[in-house]
This record gives C-alpha cells, sequence and structure tokens, in this order.
C-alpha cells in the first residue's frame, strides 16, 4: 500500500470517452509512466468507444477505395497487443451523460443500449467529432464496416458514367485521388462549390493552387465553382441507377455515384457539462488540457483532447495524438501529488498555426513553419504506402509487447 491509500485492489480509475488517436494516446502514455518498474502506481483504465476496434480515419479516402486496405484500416480492440493486459478494458458503447461532482459517468452498452453507472477518478473526453457517411463509415462493428465499404467500393468500380465526389476540402480531395488511384479505370469527377479548393482553411494560395494541380495530375476532372443544386436517381432501360445532376450554374452531368464529401463534423460532446462547452460545442480547455471552466466541479481531474477541444489549428491526427500524450502525463502528475506531495510539472499544450499534410494520389503537400512542400518524399515522409497507417501505430505503440 502506498502513502494514498491505493493498491492493486484500490486503484486509480481512468475513463477515457473514445479510442481513436488521442483517446489510445492518453493510455499508452499514461500506462508508460505508472509502469516504472522502481514505484509502479495501480491504475485501471477503462475506454469506451462505440466502434469495436480503432479506426483508421485518415485512411477513409482509401479504405473506401480499395477493399484490401479496407481490412488493415480497421483493428479490433482486442487485437491491440499494448493493450491486452488486466488493467485496460474495453467498452464497445457511449458515454451518454457524466457528473464531474460525483465523478461517475452513464454508459450506454452496445448493442442493446443497456445502462449503466461507471465511477472514476480521471475522466478524459476523447470522442472527437461526428461526421458524416462517407467521410468515416458509420458502422459499430469491424464486420459491419466491412460490409460498408464494399458495398461502396462495388457501386464506384462498376460505374459506367463518371463518379462524382462533392467538395473540394481534405476530405474530398484525397476522396477523389484515392479513387482514381485504385481505380484508374473509373472516371472521377470532383465538384467544389467555390473558386479554390480547400477555401474554408486558412491557408494561402499557393497551397490551394498546388492542391488543384495535384488533383488534376492524378487524372481527376476538377470543376470550381460549381455548388451542387440536385441529385436525381433514375433507372436506365438495362436496370443501372445513374443520378443527373445540377449544378447552381446550370451545368447538367450524369454520375453513376454522388460521393457526398462535406463533413459536417458536430462535436461529440452531449454527455459533457454545458459549462464546460463553447457555442459551437468544442470543449474549452487550459493549456494543460484540463477543463478550463471554474463552474465545472473537478475541472482539475477532467481533461479533454482531440478535434473536439476549442483550440487554434487545422484538425490533425499528429495534434490529437500530441495531445494525448500530453494529458496522459498530466495525469500521472496529479497522481503523483497525491501520492508522493509532489507539486505538479505540467505539459503545455501551444497555439497551433494552420498547418496541414494532404495525400493525393501518388504525391502529398505539406505546408507549415517552412513553407510549403510537394510531391513523393513528402507523400514517403508523411503517409508511406498506407496513408500514415504504420507511422500511426507505431507512433502510438499499438503493436507493443504484452505486459
Amino acid at each position: 500500500m502506498n502513502g494514498s491509500g491505493r493498491s492493486a485492489a484500490n486503484p486509480y480509475r481512468v475513463l477515457i470517452a473514445g479510442g481513436c488517436y488521442s483517446g489510445l494516446a492518453v493510455a499508452v502514455n499514461l500506462l508508460e509512466k505508472c509502469d516504472t518498474i522502481e514505484s509502479p502506481i495501480p491504475v485501471e483504465i477503462t475506454i469506451v468507444d462505440e466502434r469495436d476496434g480503432f479506426y483508421h480515419v485518415i485512411g477513409s479516402p482509401l479504405a473506401l477505395a480499395s477493399k484490401t486496405y479496407a481490412e488493415k484500416a480497421w483493428v479490433n480492440f482486442k487485437n491491440i497487443p499494448v493493450l491486452q493486459r488486466p488493467d485496460v478494458r474495453f467498452v464497445h458503447g457511449t458515454v451518454s451523460k457524466i457528473d464531474p461532482e460525483s465523478k461517475t459517468a452513464v454508459i450506454l452498452e452496445q448493442p442493446d443500449k443497456a445502462e449503466r453507472s461507471e465511477a472514476y477518478d480521471f475522466f478524459v473526453a476523447a470522442s472527437g467529432l461526428r461526421r458524416v457517411w462517407p467521410v468515416v463509415p458509420q458502422s459499430a462493428t469491424r464486420e459491419d464496416y466491412l460490409e460498408e465499404a464494399g458495398r461502396h467500393i462495388n457501386a464506384v468500380v462498376n460505374s459506367t458514367a463518371p463518379v462524382l465526389v462533392v467538395g473540394g476540402g481534405a476530405v474530398g480531395i484525397e476522396m477523389a485521388a484515392e479513387l482514381k488511384e485504385v481505380q484508374p479505370h473509373v472516371n472521377v469527377t470532383l465538384a467544389h462549390s467555390r473558386d479554390k479548393l480547400l477555401s474554408a482553411e486558412p491557408l494561402p494560395d499557393n497551397v490551394k493552387e498546388c492542391a488543384l494541380e495535384l488533383t488534376q495530375q492524378t487524372g481527376v476532372e476538377v470543376l470550381l465553382n460549381h455548388r451542387l443544386k440536385s441529385s436525381t436517381p433514375i433507372v436506365k432501360d438495362d436496370g443501372t441507377e445513374v443520378h443527373e445532376v445540377e449544378f447552381e450554374n446550370g451545368h447538367k452531368m450524369i454520375a453513376s455515384s454522388v460521393v457526398m464529401a462535406i463533413s459536417r463534423s458536430i462535436p461529440s460532446t452531449d454527455y459533457l457539462p454545458a459549462e464546460s462547452l463553447a457555442e459551437d460545442g468544442r470543449v474549452n480547455v487550459r493549456p494543460t488540457l484540463q477543463l478550463s471552466s471554474d463552474k465545472v466541479p473537478n475541472a482539475d481531474t477532467h481533461f479533454a483532447v482531440g478535434d473536439l477541444i476549442n483550440w487554434s489549428g487545422i484538425k490533425r491526427c499528429g495534434g490529437a495524438m500530441h495531445q494525448g500524450h500530453y494529458a496522459g502525463l498530466n495525469i500521472h502528475q496529479i497522481i503523483l501529488q497525491e501520492m508522493q506531495g509532489k507539486e505538479p510539472v505540467f505539459s503545455t499544450i501551444s497555439p497551433v498555426p494552420p498547418m496541414i499534410g494532404l495525400a493525393v494520389g501518388k504525391n502529398a503537400l505539406s505546408y507549415g513553419g517552412e513553407g510549403m512542400k510537394h510531391g513523393k518524399e513528402v507523400m514517403r515522409v508523411f503517409f508511406e504506402e498506407d496513408l500514415g497507417f504504420r507511422i500511426v501505430w507505431d507512433h502510438l505503440r499499438l503493436g507493443g509487447k504484452k505486459a
């Protein structure tokens, strides 16, 4: 027994809502700190996620173009080696509400939404943004996801008319380019409502122009200033269904499939106290990633990380993992303070300037502090051959040795 009265029978309970980049980073980095041989700290981590596995969201454009890659992009939680240990539990379900004062959460478990209460010492909101299909698959199980992705891939592979991707943000560009790269026989058209791609992002014009050039180099036809007005399914004489598409500028076309790549992302934060949220639903945090509101009881032991926080910068996987890392370190510091009376030394995140990494077929574009770079070497460094899956897997040490 240590000074705080904690033991294997009475561990620190950490509840993490969300098992993607930031949530898994919290778990892995906290466990690494608590596993120190000299003075191991008893913790019990519970990760709640609507999916039954880790889904590599960045890989969506390729997962929805290649069945082989789709198999790789979703890994059941039970098959992540580093987290197969007695002090880590995965719950397939949703956190529906938390009470910061009593430090309890209400969890709705899949598949029947059975409700149960879960007590915790530390809570981490890492549930990200709710994104629509086909920006991300909507399935809750790997089996359903493979079926969902397979149906989509079959529809585009067997297309007789062009596949129309609507939305020239990062998702639309990558989706159109990957589809053309993997299925070169398919005609792919990307339509965007503005006069430049990436128009919603705070990026310089040369980055947006480069994105256009790289997209066109893949063989994708790009229609700028084309806002979708209507898409009407019609059945041809041979029984196949196509879409009669009209744009607000009067241009019409026939498309075999219309892929809406406009993300309309909504923060998944309904379970958090309203006092902790900004107007758009994102979570207000301190640079330590603790909740910033003084109206939330026990705000010091409640953290938020990843895409759902109200922080500067374009949402990126690297930023989410970095924040998860820091939250794990900061929880460890609070535990040490309780156990040993040490004043915590917190890791803090800084304001994030606009930066982006964009995969476009065989090339990639990057923009950040060192300006813009593009080409095959940028693709290798940022994404390798699998849209960053191996880079993320190894960075999070998910294949690490079992305890």
